[in-house]
């Protein structure tokens, strides 16, 4: 069952099955923002907040990657106020957090099409990523302007030009050749997807990095999922059974 319903808070983790890589969708924060009458800007901000919270426990937890879906590349159907809004979030959340996650050992870095976004957001993401480079902590890595389907699509065309420029064979391209030329190449496999808000889709996140997760799909707005929530969640993981196409003994 991919839904889970509000459980109680969980302090007995498996710490031997914590899982490496979580991916998170962030969904609700206008609808959080609205619920109090504010503006969908409000619950962005308040969400930013979140990210902080979780990569800092995840990190305590041993958690080595943990990735979000800050801007997908089909966010630019926003209200251009709001997309301008999201853009300078960066700046807000690095300016507020970037030395207590210096401090954690937590690494950044981004995917996607970071030089679509304003020069001002490009420099403030660009300057985190080299400041946090050395650390070996947890990777907290943002998709920002980032899409699957665009992510295959610009691999494909990096393989087939080494192809037509006869650096490799037809032979060469295997599922571990076209893995490597991934956005996410040396990450570990995501083996956690949470999407919070109750939404039942992936919105082009990710879909070859997910074949072989976890999905919770939970009801928690993004602005509310706070270290329980991400204790429930990892405990909701650890209570499956994964088989990857194979039969248990």
């Amino acid at each position: 069952m991919f839904f889970s319903k509000k459980k109680r808070k969980i302090d007995d983790l498996d710490m031997n099955n914590i899982p490496k890589h979580i991916a998170f969708i962030m969904d609700g924060n206008g609808r959080w923002a609205k619920k109090r009458k504010m503006p969908r800007t409000y619950g962005h901000h308040e969400g930013t907040k979140t990210i902080r919270t979780l990569a800092l426990e995840a990190n305590r937890l041993g958690v080595k990657a943990m990735t979000v879906y800050a801007f997908s590349t089909e966010n630019f159907k926003r209200e251009a106020s709001e997309v301008e809004y999201i853009f300078r979030l960066p700046k807000e959340f690095f300016n507020l957090y970037l030395k207590e996650l210096m401090e954690n050992n937590v690494q950044i870095r981004y995917i996607g099409h970071l030089e679509k976004s304003p020069k001002e957001t490009q420099e403030i993401i660009n300057e985190a990523v080299k400041k946090t480079s050395i650390n070996n902590g947890l990777i907290l890595t943002f998709a920002f302007i980032y899409g699957g389907r665009d992510e295959i699509v610009e691999t494909t065309k990096i393989i087939c030009q080494k192809y037509k420029n006869n650096e490799i064979s037809l032979d060469d391209i295997t599922e571990d050749y076209f893995e490597r030329h991934l956005m996410t190449e040396d990450l570990p496999p995501v083996d956690l997807m949470v999407r919070s808000s109750g939404e039942y889709r992936l919105s082009n996140f990710l879909p070859w990095q997910l074949a072989y997760a976890e999905f919770v799909f939970d009801d928690t707005l993004w602005p509310d999922f706070d270290e329980n929530e991400l204790h429930r969640v990892i405990a909701i993981y650890q209570g499956r059974e994964r088989r990857f196409g194979g039969v248990k003994k």
